[in-house]
């Protein structure tokens, strides 16, 4: 039995140093650089390979042959005229079929090292080899309140205060929007306003999706109200499209590619988002619903590529699993873990910039059950390369409901997860020899308080904001504080001050006098 030794004998026992205890704990305090922080943005992984590579070619071999024996059905009048035109074959059934060649000739030219930017540089996202960025997506219909244990349908001051909160949150790296505003009835108004709340609330960069193609021209009217002109917009285009292209199985979504077509003219970037559930719109097996997925979004990968070379694109395969017990989604298994580690294998191999799935909960409230759903697939997105992490903090009940403090916590959740992706660095320093020969030869017997302890602890450590690691019985004295109650606080904290993405007073004047905006000024 090793003996303990107490906090006061481990200080007494403490060699001195020079410098000053408050000078050294000053300097502790201060933020690190980007360089030195335990765990940031774009942080590579690519070490969790639930595929071998023979597996990898299989996949990619059954995906061509799918396309070219099965095609994609319902392409809009003017996808036939742009997909036929650059060599794919338009049969007899209203199919659209792809030779090999033709996705081969197009993934050569398609972008790669693509980077979404934030409206605020520091926010940019270079997308490229297994760099892996978390952030929020989806289309709650519902909010959380997890303190009544209620749901009510989401409105738009409920998407803005998310930005607002994801905007202060270190891990969550962008935010897409995550829930719809159903308090706005007009589907113009909802699109518009959509964009607003969530570019006014976040310096981040914003993923938003459009009901209907006629849309798109009033969006971007905003969008260069916002940036300060089309040609700034243009230079950073700091909002992309998530785009539902397909309907699994292999089906164009007609109107969804129509806006895909207006956004790709108007410089946004595209997220091609194929969203099959395994077992209903996918086959069952994750080998099969993953192929599927990947099959539709090479025929995405021509289609942008046959309208304007190069134009950045995420590979979006986005399957999901589905309890075949009882048909619901089952976000939060083991199953949809590896359905998107492997996908992100794929988005690898193919050298493309990649998002799938990760962190939701099939929960309804943030509690034990949400916690072990959110971490398992948010580590293995992660340890996979996955480049954009989507739905990574906040959403419950299998994507039907958001929630704020849920998001709070996620970032706690997140920032594990990023440490698991940084790994072990083993070198002279990290194997701390002549550590253990100063210790163990005459020195103190402890590290506790050592030059070099203290040194790393900020480097090589993630310290929760939300989590408890006191004793019981300093929980106690602290009078039991409570995970939710925390996590409502920090977001009382948040939204009590102005955010600082809202846009400078003659830009909101005239974003508001040329559309209806819901939010009060």
């Amino acid at each position: 039995m090793t003996d303990q030794i107490s906090p006061d004998a481990a200080r007494a026992s403490r060699p001195a140093r020079s410098g000053g205890r408050a000078a050294r704990t000053a300097a502790r305090a201060a933020p690190l650089s980007d360089s030195k922080r335990p765990i940031r943005a774009g942080m590579s992984g690519g070490t969790f390979r639930p595929l071998t590579d023979a597996q990898v070619l299989r996949i990619h071999e059954t995906a061509l042959r799918a396309l070219e024996e099965i095609g994609l059905a319902d392409a809009p009048p003017s996808g036939v005229e742009i997909l036929t035109g650059a060599g794919a074959i338009l049969g007899s059934d209203g199919r659209i079929r792809f030779p090999r060649a033709l996705v081969e000739d197009m993934l050569a030219i398609a972008a790669r090292d693509i980077t979404l930017f934030g409206r605020d540089p520091k926010h940019d996202l270079l997308l490229s080899g297994t760099r892996v960025h978390y952030g929020t997506a989806g289309a709650a219909v519902n909010m959380v309140d997890p303190s009544g244990r209620n749901y009510r349908e989401s409105t738009v001051q409920d998407l803005h205060d998310a930005a607002r909160i994801t905007d202060r949150l270190d891990n969550i790296h962008f935010f897409q929007r995550s829930m719809v505003c159903r308090d706005i009835l007009d589907n113009r108004e909802m699109d518009l306003n959509s964009i607003y709340a969530c570019c006014a609330g976040t310096m981040k960069h914003v993923g938003v999706s459009f009901t209907d193609p006629d849309y798109t021209a009033d969006a971007f009217e905003m969008l260069h109200m916002i940036a300060g002109g089309e040609e700034a917009w243009r230079a950073r285009p700091f909002v992309s499209n998530s785009n539902c292209f397909v309907v699994p199985p292999m089906k164009f979504a007609t109107e969804s590619c129509r806006v895909m077509e207006n956004v790709i003219a108007s410089g946004m970037p595209v997220l091609l988002l194929s969203a099959g559930m395994a077992g209903a719109t996918a086959p069952s097996t994750i080998a099969g619903a993953i192929t599927q997925a990947v099959a539709e979004c090479l025929a995405g990968v021509v289609y942008v590529n046959a309208i304007k070379p190069g134009h950045p694109a995420i590979f979006g395969t986005w399957p999901f699993g589905l309890d075949l017990r009882t048909g619901a989604m089952t976000m939060g298994s083991g199953e949809q873990a590896l359905l998107t580690a492997g996908s992100a294998q794929m988005h690898q191999f193919y050298g493309l910039p990649g998002g799938a799935a990760a962190g939701a909960s099939d929960s309804k409230l943030p509690d034990m059950q949400a916690g072990w759903e959110q971490m398992c697939s948010n580590v293995l997105a992660g340890l996979s390369g996955l480049n954009m992490a989507y739905e990574a903090a906040g959403m419950h009940a299998s994507l039907l409901g958001f929630c704020h403090e849920s998001l709070i916590l996620g970032n706690d959740i997140i920032g594990q997860a990023l440490r698991c992706v940084r790994g072990i660095e083993v070198d002279d320093e990290t194997l701390a020899l002549e550590q253990m020969k100063e210790v163990c030869l005459g020195g103190t017997g402890h590290y506790l308080g050592t030059e070099a302890t203290l040194s790393r602890m900020e480097q090589d450590h993630v310290y929760p904001t939300m989590g408890d690691r006191t004793s019981p019985k300093e929980w106690a004295e602290k009078g039991k504080p409570d995970l939710i109650e925390r996590a409502t606080a920090m977001k009382d904290r948040i939204l009590a001050e102005r955010a600082p993405a809202r846009f400078d007073p003659e830009t909101d004047a005239a974003i508001r006098e040329r559309f209806r905006i819901h939010l009060p000024a």
